[in-house]
């Protein structure tokens, strides 16, 4: 692929970008964002890993925003990054800092069946009925399919349009029923800009 815009020093590394990636749940943000930051040799933060107090099970207790501010700081530090998650609402200050904001959207129907089978491979029978995350379980896909229409607290499609639009960085929209090869080389194609 030929970029207009170099991503790369004479030296091979990677020149100050600091990207921010966002989504609805199993929209493929967090593995995008792991990729993107291979590919650029950036460090690769997610923001659950600092939402979320430590549990078991999972997602039960989030962090004081100061604490999770805190930590994304020291995470970040004052360099290059990719960031993904979602942090409308609470991340103003670290999303300002950004140098490109991209928007991963990928059709419900695909974005639960990725729901399903990370949480099949994550936490195999604790999922099934019976297993002592069941109900969690079916409670994130009924959570997660709320996206489009906005009805429930929390990530919606109708809230991450209007927060976009109020966003002063340049901003790009990856089609997130592709290949994540495909995920990516739009990333890239974005960030480089226009031949």
């Amino acid at each position: 692929m030929a970029f207009c815009r170099p991503l790369f020093d004479p030296g091979g590394r990677a020149l100050n970008q600091r990207i921010y990636l966002i989504g609805a749940s199993g929209a493929g943000v967090s593995t995008l964002g792991a990729l993107l930051a291979q590919q650029l040799g950036l460090p690769h933060v997610d923001v659950d890993e600092h939402y979320w107090h430590p549990s078991d099970p999972p997602f039960q207790q989030a962090r004081p925003v100061e604490q999770r501010l805190l930590g994304l700081k020291q995470a970040l530090e004052d360099k290059p990054w990719v960031l993904s998650g979602s942090m409308d609402g609470w991340g103003d200050a670290i999303i300002a800092q950004a140098d490109w904001v991209l928007y991963v959207d990928t059709p419900t129907p695909l974005r639960l069946q990725r729901i399903r089978s990370r949480e099949r491979q994550r936490f195999g029978p604790r999922i099934l009925p019976g297993g002592d995350m069941h109900t969690q379980h079916l409670a994130f896909l009924e959570w997660a399919a709320a996206y489009d229409g906005g009805s429930r607290a929390g990530r919606s499609r109708p809230r991450h349009k209007e927060w976009l639009a109020r966003l002063d960085q340049p901003q790009g929209r990856i089609e997130g029923s592709g290949s994540m090869q495909q995920m990516l080389d739009q990333a890239l194609a974005i960030i480089t800009g226009p031949c």
